[in-house]
């Protein structure tokens, strides 16, 4: 048996032990106000580091660009600096140059505008548990936001908006508004967006082989030539749901399109059980629900005022509480007046509040939040 004092000795000697152990290193929070600190900053990060960008305009020469992985207990945040406003623009990169790019994992990117780039604004590329929170991609020389590559998963798109992007060289073929393409992965996320007035479509998912979850999104005025593009080339859908041959059941729950030159809401050949729910479609040029040969589940959809009409649907598709299924009245909107759907976010960065396209109806149509 060990008596007291061997004890108490060797407790002491563990205690001296455990004081020589070096405390648990503390995440780096990073303040930047220059280009060469945020090229630096976002190059270095390690996981648990929170970059805070001081306010103002940043006009990169290169890609800003990172293949460091956070972790899910210790992401890396990339943020403005309190409440300032930050924007990064592409005028001084070279043709063809995203502004940001990332190959990397566990990434918290937050309040931040990426304006006037010479293609794609920004580019998450094969990417893992990222999160955009109340970002801008304006005005770009392709698509605004991109998700892209296999092994994409579990990222979330949320309060984003893009607008404004068209891409010369292809006369406005292949600027989205936010694209998932050319890719795989599940648990992908896209919510509180706000896509509008893009060359192409709002939100495209060609050639995207997983499923991919939009809800509480807008997506409209897209597809029209702004740009006095004599050979404008844009389709103009306002929710682009496949293509490439992929067979996916992608979801849309409770968003809208609206003025866009194509259709609202299309298959685009994707032949697989997309379900679309409690969704509006108005004043599209072609059809506001366009699925000819998917195994679509449409229910309790309202489409109004389409140039071809309100659906084209084939014999696969499941149609259920939507106002062209029989016994199923169109209930009337408060406003067609869009006005208020261009106004600020609120304070959290979620869609203005209003009342176009609203009808009171709680078994019908997008409720426009």
């Amino acid at each position: 048996m060990r008596s007291i004092r061997n004890v108490l000795a060797a407790s002491a000697v563990a205690a001296v032990g455990l004081a020589l152990l070096p405390a648990p290193a503390s995440a780096a929070t990073v303040v930047v106000s220059t280009v060469t600190d945020l090229t630096n900053a976002i190059k270095n990060a390690t996981a648990g580091t929170v970059i805070q960008v001081r306010g103002g305009t940043y006009y990169p020469t290169a890609t800003l660009q990172s293949t460091v992985n956070g972790t899910s207990g210790s992401p890396i945040t990339l943020t403005a600096y309190g409440s300032e406003s930050v924007k990064i623009s592409g005028t001084s990169l070279p043709s063809g140059s995203w502004i940001f790019k990332l190959t990397a994992d566990y990434w918290n990117v937050s309040n931040l505008t990426f304006q006037n780039s010479p293609d794609s604004a920004v580019v998450c590329q094969s990417c893992i548990g990222t999160t955009w929170n109340n970002i801008k991609t304006i005005n770009g020389g392709d698509s605004g936001f991109t998700l892209t590559g296999d092994g994409t998963s579990n990222n979330t798109v949320k309060n984003i908006d893009s607008y404004g992007n068209y891409d010369a060289a292809e006369h406005g073929e292949n600027a989205d508004g936010i694209a998932v393409k050319f890719g795989s992965g599940t648990g992908n996320l896209i919510t509180g967006a706000r896509v509008y007035n893009n060359s192409d479509d709002g939100i495209d998912l060609w050639s995207f082989s997983s499923p991919v979850t939009i809800e509480h999104t807008w997506s409209f005025g897209n597809g029209k030539n702004r740009w006095s593009d004599s050979a404008f080339a844009g389709d103009g859908n306002g929710y682009k749901l496949g293509g490439d041959g992929e067979t996916v059941a992608h979801v849309v729950n409770n968003s809208a399109a609206w003025d866009n030159t194509g259709n609202g809401f299309t298959e685009n050949s994707n032949k697989g059980a997309i379900v679309i729910n409690r969704t509006t479609a108005y004043a599209n040029g072609n059809w506001g629900y366009y699925f000819a040969t998917s195994a679509a589940k449409l229910g309790k959809n309202l489409a109004v005022g389409n140039g071809s009409g309100l659906v084209n649907k084939g014999s696969s598709v499941v149609s259920s509480g939507n106002n062209w299924d029989s016994g199923i009245s169109t209930p009337s909107f408060v406003s067609t007046d869009a006005t208020t759907t261009y106004n600020a976010r609120s304070s959290s960065g979620t869609l203005p509040a209003t009342t176009f396209l609203t009808t009171g109806s709680s078994t019908i149509g997008a409720t426009m939040n």
